[in-house]
């Protein structure tokens, strides 16, 4: 009781509202207990499948994000590689149309190249 008295009265509004919602529940009868617990294991139910789903969607969200990071990150690495051996084909005089040829690259990207 003492440590009720030291709370802020916002406090002490919670915990009686909090203590009339129990005696509430107390006061029942067996039928209406017993369909107050099934509403909230239902809800409860609820929010363990919302939860469920949520870290899932999260997870396979990551995954495909990973994924397509991979693939992005792959086909840069590619394409900067083609550039290099490209750029060491033209300083070595290869023939512009036999590098464009060679890399895949267009002749006019070849020409480019510095």
């Amino acid at each position: 009781m003492e440590k009720l008295q030291r709370l802020p009265f916002k406090a002490r509004n919670a915990v009686f509202q909090r203590l009339e919602q129990i005696v509430d529940i107390a006061a029942m009868s067996k039928e209406d207990r017993m369909k107050y617990d099934e509403s909230i294991k239902v809800y409860r139910d609820k929010l363990a499948v919302t939860a469920y789903a949520e870290e899932k969607g999260r997870a396979e969200g990551l995954a495909e994000g990973m994924e397509k990071g991979l693939e992005k990150g792959m086909e840069k690495g590619q394409e900067e590689e083609r550039l290099k051996n490209a750029r060491g084909m033209k300083a070595a005089g290869i023939a512009t149309d036999l590098i464009a040829q060679i890399t895949g690259l267009s002749p006019e990207a070849v020409e480019q190249l510095t």
